[in-house]
Formats: structure tokens, sequence, C-alpha cells
């Protein structure tokens, strides 16, 4: 009840209550009057009553009025109170917007309802809701109401009623108003504290005096209960759907992972597994529900475990990104693996784990290996990668080349200068070593190694191949040294011998080689520290293989470290 009409309420009550009185009093006299000899007539007495009853009845009915009034106002505000929790207890924007509308044309008896909210991005009102008298949608091609108002509404933030549109003054010159036939309007916008964020209008075609001041504030304290509730929803249909991308994203990103050929493990604080896809437990062998939520060392063998653990606990604690390749024991069978740690972080750039990417790289590390040892031509042939890289005790032959005065030129040219000469003099060298077939162990600084008949190459022709290779070498240099100045001109001491050695992979987890091992290395590369410039010097075991093909010249017996007896030497001049 409103302070006015509770204020009208208690005058009313006040005044018939001193009608009464006056109406008690005046009976009494009049009775006592007629009761004294020669008092007035009675006519006098009765319309003395009929005027206090005709003023008690005014004021009754004043009363009356007032009451009904105030009864039409409590049941407004009651509905009023019912809607706004109905529209408060829901966050589906249609739901709300409905009811919103519903509910004003019950309480002013409008004919239409329209309800309009501002665009976000532009600020353009479009009308969210449409309803009318028999809370039905109404078509968008029967959007027939004045523009004019719902703009000067939203624009100034003041409400707007007019009991006959068609005679306001104020609204003269609008088209819409005659061309629609508009009469009973009420127009108010919907504020969030000083925002407006639309309008709700209402009108009646039919019926002028719809309309009036208490219905304009009665929808204008509606409009911003309305309004909270209508932005509630908007708000909560935006996270929706901002959870709705994100859910897809998500479900997008999953899908990827377990797509992706490559290995994702993610790791939180607590060293806990957190992701782990398909790529990952086909890599590893180890099956999902077993390293879920369980500590990541569980997915790495000895010694592979404390060298991810340091990584692991490095990034947690400094952050950064690391790789690393390792050989790791899967499955009973040692896989290379290419792994890459980077931090988890949140949105506040805190670090919330790890990541581990990983890719098992066995087939592409060991091919690059062939590549590297050996030459084109071979590579297709090795099919057994895992056998022929095994330790393996047999007859090999071998040529140890080294660029005599290297040290000496070393101090005088620049080293970028340097490096691309040395480059140059064993390129030749390599290209000859690949002619025939050998296999490329190392280059160790100005020296190249050259393995012939291993588990990789095996060669009936071997040692014959390390001669021509060592001839190759000597003949193509001096080809080489005709296209560049004579200052640039470096050359080979070569050795070769033929002898028993272990083959196979040398090194750890983290760095492997495919190299030979045992006497004959030792001694083929003595005989290369003792072969001058240009010369080539074999052992008497290659002269006893493939002498009859060589022109060679014996030398003097010499000693050579690790020997105890002298070792006989042949400086190798050509082929037969």
């Amino acid at each position: 009840m409103s302070d006015a009409n509770e204020e009208k309420t208690l005058t009313d009550v006040s005044n018939l209550r001193q009608l009464v009185d006056e109406l008690g009093q005046q009976i009494d006299r009049n009775r006592q009057v007629a009761m004294v000899p020669g008092s007035a007539d009675l006519n006098t007495w009765r319309n003395d009553v009929i005027r206090l009853l005709t003023r008690m009845r005014l004021s009754m009915d004043s009363l009356a009025h007032t009451l009904e009034n105030q009864a039409q106002e409590r049941k407004q505000l009651r509905a009023l109170q019912e809607v706004g929790a109905v529209i408060n207890s829901s966050l589906d924007q249609a739901e709300v917007l409905n009811t919103v509308m519903d509910t004003i044309i019950q309480l002013t008896g409008a004919e239409r309802g329209f309800l309009m909210l501002a665009d976000e991005q532009t600020g353009e009102l479009r009308v969210e809701t449409a309803r009318n008298i028999n809370r039905a949608t109404i078509d968008e091609s029967s959007f027939e109401f004045s523009r004019s108002i719902v703009q000067d509404v939203y624009r100034s933030g003041k409400p707007v009623v007019s009991t006959d549109a068609q005679t306001d003054y104020r609204f003269d010159r609008q088209e819409s108003i005659i061309g629609f036939n508009l009469r009973s309007i009420l127009c108010v916008p919907l504020r969030i504290k000083d925002n407006t964020i639309g309008v709700i209008y209402a009108d009646n075609r039919l019926q002028a005096g719809i309309f009036g001041d208490q219905d304009r504030d009665l929808l204008a304290a509606f409009a911003n209960q309305a309004a909270v509730a209508i932005e509630n929803a908007r708000l909560f249909a935006q996270i929706r759907d901002q959870l709705d991308d994100i859910t897809e994203m998500k479900n997008l990103q999953d899908d990827v992972f377990e797509s992706m050929a490559t290995g994702v493990i993610t790791i939180d604080l607590a060293d806990r597994v957190s992701l782990y896809n398909r790529a990952a437990e086909s890599i590893l062998g180890i099956p999902q529900h077993r390293v879920m939520d369980k500590d990541y060392r569980v997915l790495l063998e000895a010694p592979i475990d404390g060298v991810v653990e340091t990584v692991v606990e490095n990034i947690q604690d400094n952050g950064g990104q690391q790789q690393m390749e390792l050989d790791a024991k899967l499955r009973r069978r040692t896989r290379t693996l290419n792994l890459t740690f980077t931090p988890l972080r949140d949105i506040q750039q805190q670090t919330r784990g790890v990541a581990l990417v990983l890719d098992d790289i066995t087939e592409q590390r060991r091919t690059e290996a062939l590549r590297r040892y050996l030459p084109p031509a071979l590579v297709e042939q090795v099919r057994d990668v895992d056998a022929v890289s095994k330790p393996n005790r047999r007859i090999i032959s071998l040529v140890f080349g080294d660029v005599r005065g290297f040290t000496s030129i070393s101090e005088r040219w620049e080293p970028e200068f340097l490096i691309e000469v040395l480059n140059g003099h064993l390129s030749v060298a390599a290209d000859a070593i690949n002619i025939q077939e050998g296999l490329i162990d190392k280059y160790d600084g100005d020296t190249v190694m050259a393995l012939y008949n291993t588990p990789i190459n095996p060669q009936d022709d071997h040692v014959e191949r390390a001669v021509r290779t060592a001839l190759t070498i000597q003949l193509d240099i001096s080809a080489y040294h005709e296209t560049i100045p004579e200052e640039e001109r470096l050359h080979f001491g070569i050795g070769v011998h033929v002898g028993e050695a272990v083959v196979g992979n040398v090194g750890s987890a983290l760095r492997k080689d495919y190299s030979a091992i045992g006497d004959a290395v030792n001694l083929s590369k003595r005989l290369q520290e003792l072969a001058g410039e240009g010369e080539i010097l074999i052992s008497d075991a290659v002269y006893q293989a493939v002498g009859d093909k060589l022109i060679v010249e014996k030398l003097e017996p010499v000693r050579v470290k690790g020997r105890q007896a002298k070792t006989q030497i042949f400086r190798l001049n050509g082929l037969k």
C-alpha cells in the first residue's frame, strides 16, 4: 500500500467516525427537543438526520473506493512479488522474457507487449519477445508500434504514459501513432543502476485511458526488477555458451590428443599423471588405467627415470624448456625416444606442472645413423638394424687418414676459414670411402676412420676395398689441389690394416655411435701416425691378403706403441 493511499484511508475513516458521532449527538438533541412542549417539529430533526446520513454515505463511498484501490494495488503488488520470484528463479532467458511480458499485460490490461534489449556490440534495440493478451507470441510481421517513443525512452531513461496517443500533443507528428491507430501507450526503460539495457513497451489499440500514472509507476518498479532478472539470464546464457565453447574445445583437444602420433603426458605438481594419450600408451606399452593419477615415475625404467626426474623437478622449480634423446628399455626392446619438457602454466602464468611430449624416433635415428656411416647404396640393404648394431667380433679392414701439418696452419688462419678448408679435404676422403662402400666410423678433428666388412657392410673383398680407398683418397686430393690456391692445400697420411675387432654401438643411453675397438684399430692408427704427407702405409696382414695386386715398397720393421715385437710395414705406391 502506498503512503498516499494509506493517509487517505485514515482520513476517510476519521471523517466517518466524526459523522457518526455527530449523528448520535444530533439524535440525542432532537429527542430531547421533541419532548419539550412547544419545540420545533420533527421535520427539522429529520432533515438534519438525512443530511448527516448523506454525508456518511459519501464518506463511506470514498472509503470504499479507497479500499478498492488499495485492494487492487495489493493484488498488483502480490502479483508483482509472485512473478518477481518466478523470473528470479529462472536463468533461461526466453522463459524470463516471456514471463515478464505476460505479467505486464496481465497487470496493466494491455493488449500487446514488446520487450526490447540493446545489442551489446551496436547498441541498437532488438525485439526479444512480443506477446499478446492471449499469451501468444506475436509474429515479427505484426511488429506495429511506435519506434519513436521506444527510442526516446531508451535514450532518456524516463517512462512515458499516454491515455490516448491519438489526441496527445506530444505525438501529433508521429506517423506510426496515426498509421497503427495506437491509443493507450505505456513505455518504461529497463535499467540496471545507471545503465539502460532496453525498454518495455505496452499498448492498446482499441481503448483509450487504459493506463495511468499508477500503472506507469508500477511498471517502472517491475521493470527494474525484471532488468536484473534479464541481465542475470543473459549473463548465464553467455556463461553457458562460453562453457559450451570450452567443452567443445576440450573435446576437440582430447580428440586431437588421442589422434596424435606423438605421445603427450602431463604431470601435475604432485608428480601425478593428469593426461596420457593413446600415442603415449602405444609408445610406452603401459595402459592408461595403470598410470592416470599415479606417480609418473612408473612410466620409465631405470636408468631413464633418474634423468627424467631431474628434468621434471628443474622445470617445476625454474620453468624453461628442455629437450633430450635417450634410449629406454620398453617391452624388452631398447627404443630411442625424443623427449620435450615444457612447463604447464595457468592464465596467471603460474606453473601448474610439466608437459612431456615424446616420440619414438628409433627407426629415424637408426636410418640417420646408417646414412652417416654408409654410402647411400648400402642404406637400403640393411634390414635388421638391431641385429647389426649389437656388439660383434669379426675380421675387418680399416683405413685411418689424418691431415698433415694441420696444427701449424690452424694457428695462422681464422677458425671459420680453417674449418672450410678442412671440410673440403675431408669431403674428398668421404667420397672415396663411399665409392668403395666403406663405413665412416667417425671424424675426429682432422682425422677420418673408415671400416669395411662390419655387420652393416659385409664384404668378401674388404681388404682390397680398403686399399683402393686409400689410393683414391691420395689421387683425388691431388686433383682437388688443382682447383684451390696452393696455401690451402693439405695432405693426408694414411694407414691401412686388417684384423680382428669388436664392432657395434658404443656409448650411453643418451648418445651412442657405431664404432670398432681392439688391436686392429690401434695398429691402423699407428700406421697413419708413421705415414708422411701423401704417403700410405699398410700392415703385413694387408700385404699377405692382397699383396699380389699391389705395387709396394718394403720398409724396415718398426716398433709401434702397444706391441712388443716389431711390425713389418709397406709403403703402398699403386695397383698392378
